[in-house]
């Protein structure tokens, strides 16, 4: 399977659009009167001012300080590209963020601080100490990252955390725990080698002595060789605290015998022959990036029984610091702590290793293609996990509490688990299920409006995704052209053009079309016509004679007119099991609105039929369907005519015995709103439904774009679903990043 890839242009266009930059502010309260601006601000906002003054703690009750992080640096290590500077480490700050609120629902803020002053630095981040509920320090050099942590955790009241020592340190314990426990060995007895005397390093050694590793087991290596009692050579007062009573001078000399290896150095940092030297069962934790110490494949050439970690997405065992702080902050923000402690960082780590020890849900493995399960290839739990969420930051919650630091603590912890369970957002998790399997599946893809550029940007950015094949519909100057004019001219070695011009199936093609078409009035000329200058045509003969996967369209023409020119080639009217459903994603709900696309004016067969396809599509999702059939009438009342067939439609699926839960009609906030729906105890329905079966195309069309223009939904699709093969057709207002995802839909067959 390719990996995928992305270019400079990938990178910068990713960065700018649809907005520059990577997140942005959205009010949590209505503003829309003048009442909501006098109690948002003055006079009203007065009131909390006056609470806060007068007991602090409030401030965590009326304010967002208790789900809000600073991501701060002064650029002066940024990545593995070094000091930039303050402006320039703004996107990986911006990055820090989006991945706090993905993994952790943590607001945040970054804050780039344009000083190598650590006295400056440390000015700065007190005096915004009360805006905080923690700060996460960032990309700063050693050794002013440690003066300055050692600083702010002595002069603030809230947790100050550097995630580039802390955050590799926690994750580096959680997969030792677990590899010790394979190995059948004990922290206070093996032997380990530390490559890499920078801040993750000292860190990763101070954590795992803190876990019960004696001192003179543990081995500190940097560039000159082993940090021994009485080296002066690049020495400081941080190297110095791990300085061993030892003989050994080099790498080399070190790691014969060596239990565990941990490497935060550089690329062949360690040799075959060190792993061949090491004891029974080596755990080797190489998290040099992008290139590690020794890859696993070296590693296992010397030595199967080896226990191999990177930091590598690529390889097993990645060592991610995402699976640390978001919940380690996620727990110390939730019960308003003074610090994120040792305890706590330990807490974090014995919480990810318990869950790897578990059987994974089906949903992680369909992520990433293959089945986990507890052992030398899966040590550490993946980033996607969805249990990551509410299985760790309690732990880390719990050792908070119990060593002093929480100003308010958690009483019912049950009440809390389940809290942390309805947090995130579960669209991302169904994309990357998606994506996941249109990259197992490696399609071919057939774009058919290669003329135009959110289309070749599509297809290359499927390509380069290592989803599968693209091939664009068009002509080869025109499309090189394009590409070129996009700044996209390394591409054009990338994708394969077809047309009816250099084509050998062009005769077969037009055959089979005029078997379908001689009676509905086309004539040979008509084919000719319609198989060689169609587009939209030739790709859907393509795809019949399986010289494509899929097939995506849509971006230059009508939905309508896109599917009278299919029906050429397909059956995909609306009593040929054709149905349109859209995904609609929106503030962390999912719901699917049919019929979108192919039936006008469905009766209550064609109702139960679209239901029937909803929820098909649902489960594709990885979602349980519970299909709702709405009117402006709920059970029955108001009376109407136009109602009625809702009601017929529920009752046609009573007959067909269908294994998915229905009900209906109702209203739409009777369908989504538990609340609202409590009202009807007898209804059939166990939650809020997710497939929203409307009264006609219309209306279907109506509350997609409402919501999309209005609320700001995201909207993928219609997904056109009953067909032999996948086709998708995508809006004319498409962008080239929803291009794509109809492609991903076309290619894993969702329909």
């Amino acid at each position: 399977m390719p990996k995928p890839r992305f270019t400079r242009e990938d990178a910068l266009t990713f960065h700018m659009e649809p907005s520059p930059g990577k997140w942005e502010v959205q009010a949590t309260v209505p503003m829309s009167t003048q009442r909501d601006l006098s109690l948002a601000y003055s006079p009203g906002v007065a009131i909390p001012c006056e609470e806060i003054a007068a007991n602090p703690e409030t401030a965590y009750d009326y304010t967002n300080k208790g789900n809000l992080v600073a991501v701060i640096s002064n650029g002066t290590a940024v990545l593995g590209l070094g000091n930039l500077g303050a402006l320039a480490s703004k996107p990986v700050m911006e990055g820090k963020s989006v991945l706090f609120k993905r993994f952790a629902d943590i607001n945040s803020i970054d804050i780039e601080l344009d000083t190598e002053d650590p006295d400056a630095f440390c000015n700065a981040v007190r005096l915004m100490g009360p805006s905080f509920g923690g700060v996460n320090l960032e990309d700063i050099k050693a050794p002013e990252c440690f003066i300055i942590e050692q600083r702010l955790k002595e002069e603030m009241d809230i947790p100050v955390f550097h995630d580039d020592q802390h955050g590799t340190a926690v994750i580096c314990a959680a997969g030792l725990i677990n590899a010790l426990h394979i190995s059948g060995k004990k922290i206070e007895d093996v032997r380990i080698v530390l490559n890499g005397a920078g801040a993750a390093g000292i860190a990763c050694l101070e954590l795992l002595k803190f876990m019960g590793a004696r001192h003179d087991n543990c081995i500190m290596c940097d560039t000159k060789g082993v940090i021994y009692q009485g080296r002066t050579e690049g020495m400081n007062q941080w190297k110095s605290a791990h300085a061993a009573r030892t003989d050994l001078r080099t790498l080399e000399e070190a790691m014969d015998g060596a239990d565990v290896f941990l490497g935060v150095s550089a690329k062949g940092a360690v040799t075959a022959g060190m792993v061949a030297s090491m004891a029974r069962d080596p755990v080797i934790f190489a998290m040099a990036n992008p290139d590690p110490e020794i890859t696993p494949e070296e590693a296992h050439a010397v030595r199967e029984d080896a226990i191999v970690a990177t930091g590598r997405s690529d390889y097993p065992n990645q060592v991610n610091n995402v699976l640390g702080f978001p919940y380690l902050f996620r727990g110390a923000l939730d019960i308003h702590a003074r610090a994120i402690n040792d305890a706590m960082k330990i807490a974090c780590a014995e919480a990810l290793a318990e869950l790897a020890r578990e059987d994974v849900p089906d949903e992680v493995a369909v992520a990433y293609g293959r089945k986990l399960a507890f052992g030398r290839d899966y040590i550490i739990p993946t980033p996607f996990d969805p249990r990551l969420i509410h299985r760790v930051p309690p732990f880390v919650a719990k050792a908070g509490m119990a060593t002093g630091v929480a100003r308010r603590p958690i009483i019912d912890m049950d009440a809390y688990e389940q809290s942390l369970k309805i947090r995130m957002d579960p669209t991302a998790a169904v994309l990357r299920g998606i994506n996941a399997r249109a990259r197992a599946a490696q399609s071919t893809i057939v774009f058919a409006e290669g003329d135009d550029t959110r289309v070749l940007r599509a297809a290359v950015g499927y390509q380069r995704a290592g989803m599968g094949k693209a091939l664009v519909v068009g002509r080869e100057a025109d499309v090189a052209e394009k590409l070129k004019a996009e700044g996209m001219e390394d591409a054009i070695q990338e994708l394969e053009v077809v047309n009816a011009a250099n084509t050998e199936h062009l005769e077969t093609y037009k055959a089979f079309l005029y078997e379908r078409n001689q009676r509905k009035g086309f004539d040979h000329q008509d084919i000719h016509r319609l198989a060689a200058r169609d587009r939209h045509v030739f790709a859907s003969l393509m795809l019949a004679h399986g010289h494509a996967d899929g097939m995506v369209t849509g971006a230059t023409r009508k939905s309508a007119h896109i599917l009278e020119l299919i029906n050429h080639a397909f059956d995909a009217g609306p009593h040929d099991g054709a149905v349109g459903v859209s995904v609609v994603m929106h503030k962390g709900k999912i719901v699917l609105i049919a019929d979108t696309l192919v039936h006008e004016w469905p009766d209550e067969e064609d109702l139960a039929d679209i239901a029937e396809r909803g929820a098909g599509v649902a489960r594709h999702l990885g979602l349980t369907p519970r299909v709702a059939f709405l009117s402006f009438s709920t059970f029955g009342y108001p009376v109407s005519e136009r109602a009625a067939k809702m009601q017929a439609a529920a009752t046609v699926l009573d007959k067909r015995g269908v294994d998915f839960e229905y009900e209906g009609e109702m209203t739409v906030d009777v369908a989504l709103n538990p609340a609202v729906m409590a009202n009807y105890p007898f209804s059939r329905l166990t939650g809020p439904a997710n497939v929203l079966v409307v009264p006609a195309r219309h209306s279907a069309s109506i509350s997609t774009k409402l919501m999309q223009e209005m609320a700001g939904a995201t909207v993928i699709g219609p997904i056109l679903t009953g067909l032999d093969r996948p086709i998708q057709i995508c809006s004319s207002v498409s962008t080239a990043n929803d291009i794509m995802n109809m492609a991903v839909m076309a290619a894993c067959n969702l329909g």
